[in-house]
């Protein structure tokens, strides 16, 4: 599983902000398995005219899979994204993207070489005029047909190995809540048979690079809808929260005063519509979820099960993470024992840092705090919330990350000194 989850991201960041790009799903591309879209800007596959990449075969590890999925060639995510396509765009320098007409993340300009950094900042230090603007832009979202992704609405067998596209419109923000609940679907093995014990974006020490790319990528499509080339996605810091002090009218929605389950008719998100929420009949019917509007979007914050979540987490369980000397161990998935991934993903307790079946904690218990639409993994997506709350959880994957460069030069740095700085 984790080396899928490795060729996924590879192959996401070399040639695709979705999985599907607009300009490589018709039944040519599809019988010919190749992805190499001309770039607008020479007409060239590739921008190959103006040195920004070319068509090439992809290039698969042939490293041994995990244990975790037992199968071979039942999967459409297996190899990703052989199945499909076994050529695609490989682009040089600083230029990315499906057809390698993007830049580099951290890059900005025409030919990508001007360096720019990009700060995240809390919601609670946005201005209202920048709060507001943030709620605008995820609304724009919601009601923005992507001009350069599709989704597909079945598996290449049903697509009779890609002779019968079939592929749907669909909003930009339900683009990346389709991207979310495919890459955590259960595998459908034929027949009336599935496998569920399948992720390839959680459990395993994916989780945070595949997420870190989803936000990115996230953050690159509103930049483009808007025209605002310094947007960043706000975190939500829930350190020491005693309750969501984020779900009131002015910021992500407050409570339906007539049913606790619904958000309040005042806020931005009251009418929102979810998507691929009904796994059991996706399952049953061996189907994928096809971007159909399946209902309002749900929360009922801290009306949750206490046992397996008892509180949100504190200063000190983050600080805990941090002092974790290994960002993985044993056997990489969530029952790995003083693993920093396992221990903030939420599958190992904060206090100790060992694996606890039974209990929900750190980014997991606020997925379970939320009781609703986003405690379920593979529509979790839906809730904007989600997108504040991994914003933080990448806050801290990467103080870890920056913590363990510097202490390697300065054994005595203190942890705490970058926790406050988030």
């Amino acid at each position: 599983m984790l080396l899928a989850v490795l060729c996924c991201l590879l192959w996401s960041f070399q040639t695709s902000a979705g999985h599907f790009p607009r300009a490589c799903v018709s039944s040519k591309n599809l019988m010919e398995k190749e992805c190499c879209p001309p770039w607008s800007g020479d007409g060239s596959p590739c921008g190959q005219l103006s040195g920004r990449g070319s068509c090439q075969n992809i290039l698969l590890s042939n490293a041994p899979l995990g244990p975790q999925f037992p199968f071979t060639g039942v999967d459409d995510r297996e190899s990703w994204p052989s199945i499909f396509y076994n050529r695609t765009c490989q682009c040089s320098g600083n230029f990315m993207g499906f057809n390698c007409g993007s830049c580099k993340f951290g890059f900005w300009g025409p030919n990508c070489t001007e360096r720019r950094l990009l700060v995240r900042r809390s919601i609670f230090d946005l201005s209202v005029p920048e709060k507001d603007k943030f709620l605008a832009y995820l609304t724009l979202a919601k009601h923005t047909i992507s001009s350069d992704y599709v989704i597909p609405t079945g598996t290449y067998g049903q697509m009779k190995n890609g002779s019968a596209p079939m592929f749907s419109d669909i909003n930009i923000y339900d683009l990346f809540v389709w991207i979310h609940y495919y890459v955590s679907m259960d595998a459908l093995l034929g027949g009336s048979k599935i496998w569920k014990d399948i992720d390839f974006a959680h459990e395993a020490p994916g989780f945070l690079p595949w997420h870190r790319l989803f936000l990115l990528r996230w953050e690159q499509e509103i930049q483009k809808i808007t025209g605002d080339e310094n947007f960043t996605i706000p975190y939500w810091d829930w350190r020491d929260a005693e309750k969501c002090d984020i779900c009131t009218d002015e910021y992500m929605g407050a409570q339906h005063p007539a049913n606790p389950n619904l958000l309040s008719p005042a806020s931005f998100f009251s009418s929102w519509q979810i998507i691929c929420s009904r796994l059991e009949e996706y399952n049953s019917h061996q189907t994928l979820c096809n971007g159909t509007s399946e209902g309002p979007l749900q929360r009922n914050p801290g009306n949750h099960d206490k046992s397996r979540t008892p509180r949100l987490p504190s200063s000190a369980d983050v600080e805990f993470c941090l002092s974790l000397t290994q960002y993985e161990s044993g056997s990489m998935d969530k029952s790995a024992n003083f693993s920093f991934r396992n221990t903030l993903e939420g599958f190992a307790s904060p206090l100790t840092g060992l694996a606890d079946a039974s209990q929900s904690s750190m980014h997991n218990a606020l997925h379970i705090y939320m009781n609703g639409t986003m405690s379920q993994v593979q529509g979790s997506a839906n809730d904007p919330i989600f997108l504040l709350h991994h914003a933080f959880v990448d806050s801290s994957s990467q103080h870890y990350s920056f913590y363990k460069a510097r202490y390697k030069t300065n054994p005595n740095i203190d942890n705490n000194g970058w926790i406050n700085k988030m």
